[in-house]
């Protein structure tokens, strides 16, 4: 072998041995050491200064501070402190739902309670003691109101339906006491058969139902849109970390620690790489998630549309006044048809004592009318507002998370040669990934089978679809029956702070999307190649073999 040759390789060595161990000076572990006791674990058999990297299987395989029992103890900590983030900032979410939540449903409530006592107050002014023994008839439709728009399987217009022939029922009763227990079940039912035909309460039921049954349907549909949303996040927020994306997680956030570079920053788009690719499932979420913030804050804005949510719930006294009212003054007209069309025979074939011509009676209701007052326009319209901007700031938040947790993590862009790529102290060259687990397929820092999306988020996602399409129904005045899809699905009314996740704090900001520059995937030629400073040296032991078998053949 040629002398040259042979100097050419020991020159080669000492070039290695000079990149790999700064001039043959040992580093110290010191500041690993004092990290590593402070994350709370022990220090047996943790080095005092680095020593060869081989063992490693995440962290680069240079001179390091990291045995392999600190890796897998590191490993294990990055991915809860990573599912942790993660969690953190869906219970913000939901804290914000459930709040929204909160506010909205105290807000209608009084509205219905309002217009209940109103309506009491009114009735027993007016009718006194007609009122008093007939009051549970009244209370029994504001409870079915209640119960709908709690989620009861109820048919709403069947439930007025079901009051307008009671209160027929008791009116006729009441036109003559004296005579009312002899009305047969078969006449009543009859009377009320009748009501089509001869509108004894004009056409308050019919204006009532065309605007309460709109109003509560999108009430309802709204309130349980609040908590699907909430346990969507919940469930999306609790997804584990693959394997390949702890990995990714590991090496962004300790592996410098191991280099000696703990006090180094990621590279802004080394972070958002990995965060891309370890949250490529959850922001699949995003075109389904947008389209049903958007349905909810069209939803939202119908609230104060004329006529508005509360002079809706406030017309239920004034339209049932003057029903009643319709039917006192036509009794005598309205009984006389009854009669003719069901016969005059009480019950077990008596012939009914009821004249043709009932006696009216004194008591009459006045006629209610409702104004909304300044106050509870301003009332609504913060609600409205209120509630519209909490949806907004949500309305990105899947694709908006990877910068979030990324966001005080890494370095400045100003800094962006002097920050940790992955490998070493050097600027990060690869693209930034797009969003959604398509887009992952080239992404350098997490591997990813893209034809393997995760199941959960896809329930969470057809459950989106479903309540979208719940909600755009009832913009139009349809109620659809909601098919849970989940397996633990709380219904309406019960918030989402199930498992305690709920917690209170100012949440992260997922506000308007701005306008970002176009991403392109970027193909890398060698996926170990990132950044523009050293990267790690052939093995000096590798070299040294090469140098012997060299020599044996000379």
């Amino acid at each position: 072998m040629d002398l040259t040759a042979v100097a050419l390789l020991v020159s080669l060595i000492s070039v290695s041995l000079s990149a790999d161990n700064a001039g043959g000076k040992v580093q110290s572990c010191a500041d690993v050491r004092q990290f590593y006791s402070g994350k709370g674990f022990t220090l047996n058999g943790v080095p005092q200064s680095e020593i060869s990297g081989e063992h490693l299987r995440i962290c680069p395989q240079g001179y390091t501070c990291c045995t392999s029992a600190m890796e897998d103890t590191l490993s294990n900590l990055s991915r809860r402190e990573f599912e942790g983030l993660v969690r953190e900032a869906g219970r913000s979410i939901q804290a914000s739902l459930n709040a929204q939540y909160r506010t909205f449903d105290t807000y209608f409530l009084e509205l219905l309670n309002g217009s209940e006592r109103w309506l009491e107050e009114a009735f027993v002014a007016s009718l006194g003691d007609l009122y008093r023994p007939n009051a549970g008839v009244f209370r029994d439709l504001y409870a079915e109101l209640r119960r709908y728009y709690s989620g009861a399987s109820l048919n709403l217009e069947e439930v007025l339906d079901e009051f307008w022939m009671r209160l027929l029922e008791r009116l006729l009763k009441a036109s003559d006491p004296e005579t009312a227990s002899l009305l047969s079940d078969d006449f009543l039912e009859c009377a009320s058969k009748q009501t089509e035909t001869l509108r004894p309460f004009g056409d308050a039921p019919r204006e009532l139902k065309t605007k309460l049954v709109r109003a509560f349907i999108a009430a309802r549909a709204f309130v349980q849109g609040l908590n699907v949303a909430g346990e969507i996040v919940r469930k999306v927020s609790q997804v584990p970390l693959s394997l390949e994306c702890n990995h990714a997680i590991m090496k962004l956030v300790y592996c410098p620690h191991c280099r000696g570079l703990g006090s180094i920053k990621p590279c802004v788009n080394y972070c958002k790489n990995v965060m891309k690719g370890c949250l490529a499932n959850q922001a699949d979420l995003d075109t389904e998630w947008q389209s049903f913030i958007e349905t909810m804050l069209q939803v939202a804005s119908s609230f104060g549309v004329e006529p508005s949510m509360d002079t809706v719930i406030y017309s239920i006294p004034v339209r049932i006044s003057e029903a009643v009212l319709a039917m006192q003054e036509n009794m005598e007209i309205y009984t006389s048809k009854v009669f003719k069309a069901c016969g005059d025979r009480g019950e077990e074939g008596t012939p009914s004592s009821i004249s043709e011509e009932p006696k009216k009676k004194g008591s009459t209701v006045t006629v209610l009318e409702y104004k909304p007052s300044p106050k509870s326009a301003a009332r609504l319209e913060v609600q409205v507002t209120d509630v519209s901007s909490k949806l907004k700031e949500m309305q990105f938040y899947w694709i908006q998370l990877p910068s979030a947790l990324c966001s005080g993590k890494t370095a400045s862009s100003t800094s962006s040669d002097k920050c940790w790529n992955g490998i070493t102290k050097a600027s990060y060259l690869p693209d930034v990934m797009g969003d959604g687990l398509a887009n992952q397929i080239n992404n350098p820092e997490v591997e990813i089978d893209i034809t393997k999306p995760d199941r959960t988020i896809r329930q969470q996602i057809m459950l989106l679809k479903i309540m979208s399409n719940r909600l755009k129904n009832a913009l139009n005045g349809n109620d659809v029956d909601f098919q849970d899809t989940s397996d633990d699905f709380s219904g309406s009314g019960s918030g989402m702070c199930a498992d305690h996740l709920c917690v209170r704090g100012r949440p992260p900001v997922f506000g308007p999307k701005t306008d970002r520059p176009k991403l392109y995937a970027h193909v890398p030629e060698n996926k170990r190649v990132k950044g523009s400073g050293n990267q790690i040296q052939p093995s000096v032991i590798l070299l040294v073999l090469l140098l012997a078998t060299l020599l044996l053949r000379l």
